[in-house]
């Protein structure tokens, strides 16, 4: 599924495909679930651009010194 976002850092706007993605795990997600409970199987990185827009090569433009939560 397609997720369109604007970011909230550069403006910019983004559209990302999420493997796995489905307008019902959104909808449960936007009725109040926890985003890592409805779409366990979404990368952390896609799960955060749901949520903020904000993509992997932002973050790590605003926060070079910090190591990304994403990566383990």
């Amino acid at each position: 599924m397609n997720i369109t976002r604007t970011c909230p850092v550069t403006g910019t706007t983004n559209t990302r495909f999420i493997e796995g993605l489905t307008e019902s795990l959104m909808e449960a997600w936007k009725a109040g679930g926890l985003i890592q409970d409805v779409m366990p199987n979404v990368s952390v990185e896609d799960r955060e651009f749901i949520i903020t827009g904000i993509t992997a090569e932002r973050w790590a433009e605003a926060f070079p010194f910090a190591v990304p939560f994403f990566q383990t």
